[in-house]
């Protein structure tokens, strides 16, 4: 039994068309046993939400290419990386996220675009931008990036989300002002903003100072009230045991008293008023807390 040439040719026909006697077959390549991986550790991530799983099957594919030329899969390694990525993080391992890219890449300024630009955009979000200030700064220095389309777009967003958050705003303008990359529109916008970021800091520092010198006052104070306190409490002290004292031995502990406090000289005349009043008032002190004399008891 003869098959019908239109029933064998129709599998082909979905290739490219219908076939002439003088062209090949053209077959379609098979997906490499990285490619496979990756949509593996995509549906682990995305459908299974086995996100130790997913970044396990990564490094599986990674060390199949790793074996591969340099130049070859590069979406192929892009895409584990976006996965594996996404992977760390949902897992609270965004710390390492740096040095697992970097593990395959050995350098940052060898990082594709996509992939830098998730490890900005993550340690942002979780307010470490430092993490990433030498690797972007080693990334946007290399020649061979400065070509890219999408230098633009790094430059800006390493700005925005490191520079300025870390306070850098002179390498923010170097940066501005030196690349090509920017507009002079965009760069009239990034440099307002630079400006913008100085004088946020500026009145930072000045409201810091303030609050930093009224905390000094403050402190100032509540030492003085303390100590007044003290003293109070010293002087009633004294007071209280002044009058449980003879009359001679009280005059006495007030002069000493005048001498350490008032710090005046006994013997100067300008002292000699105020001894004299205090010794009318000792006196009458005297005589107020000591019986009469028709008061005192008879002896016989």
């Amino acid at each position: 039994m003869k098959s019908d040439p239109a029933t064998s040719a129709a599998p082909l026909r979905a290739l490219g068309g219908a076939l002439r006697s003088s062209e090949p077959v053209r077959a379609v390549p098979a997906p490499s046993a990285a490619a496979l991986l990756l949509e593996e550790a995509a549906d682990l991530l995305v459908v299974n939400l086995d996100f130790g799983a997913a970044l396990r099957t990564c490094e599986r594919a990674w060390q199949g290419l790793l074996e591969e030329p340099a130049g070859a899969s590069l979406e192929v390694k892009c895409s584990l990386c976006v996965v594996g990525i996404q992977a760390l993080a949902e897992m609270d391992r965004w710390r390492e996220v740096l040095s697992w890219v970097l593990q395959y890449y050995q350098a940052p300024e060898k990082l594709p675009p996509k992939v830098l630009e998730l490890c900005v955009l993550l340690y942002s979000k979780m307010q470490e931008p430092g993490a990433v200030l030498d690797g972007v700064r080693a990334w946007l220095q290399d020649p061979d990036n400065q070509g890219l389309p999408e230098y633009r777009s790094l430059a800006e967003l390493h700005l925005q989300r490191v520079l300025l958050p870390l306070g850098l705003l002179s390498e923010a303008e170097e940066l501005v002002v030196g690349s090509a990359a920017f507009s002079e529109k965009q760069r009239l916008d990034a440099l307002q903003a630079v400006s913008a970021a100085r004088q946020q800091q500026t009145h930072g520092h000045s409201g810091s100072e303030e609050t930093r010198t009224l905390n000094q006052e403050g402190s100032s104070s509540h030492k003085f009230l303390s100590l007044l306190t003290l003293l109070r409490q010293l002087w009633d002290s004294a007071v209280s045991h002044f009058f449980s004292l003879p009359f001679s031995k009280s005059l006495l502990a007030a002069l000493l008293l005048c001498l350490l406090v008032l710090r005046f000289d006994p013997a100067s005349p300008r002292s000699l008023p105020f001894l004299y009043k205090l010794a009318q008032i000792f006196q009458r002190i005297r005589e107020a807390v000591s019986p009469p004399l028709c008061q005192l008891p008879i002896q016989h």
